[in-house]
């Protein structure tokens, strides 16, 4: 049984930066592969970035180049380095892995 924690978000300005955190409770950690999804009121759950078992990654496009994934295996936490944050990446962020979903974390980015 998968349980996931993220943690991280909060109230940040425009051209700010965070790094979210997904503290993973499984054995299998290191080889399932993870990923990020953010949502707003009214809108569908939309994929931000994933990461394969082999450490392959993928991002939207409007995140390119500004946000990274990467796994911290030594704590078993899936991270999600976001920079020059845009009010538009406002929402909630989740990570996911096996199906299994986070409560997820709130970031607001202010104009």
């Amino acid at each position: 049984q998968v349980q996931l924690v993220e943690s991280g978000g909060g109230l940040v300005q425009a051209g700010g930066s965070l790094t979210l955190s997904c503290k993973a409770y499984t054995n299998f950690f290191g080889v399932s592969a993870m990923a990020w999804y953010r949502q707003v009121p009214g809108k569908q759950r939309e994929l931000v970035a994933s990461i394969s078992s082999f450490g392959n990654v993928n991002y939207a496009s409007s995140v390119l180049g500004r946000f990274t994934i990467s796994k911290d295996t030594s704590t078993k936490s899936l991270l999600l380095q976001m920079n020059s944050l845009q009010p538009e990446d406002t929402g909630v962020y989740y990570c996911t892995m096996q199906a299994t979903w986070g409560r997820g974390t709130q970031v607001t980015v202010s104009s």
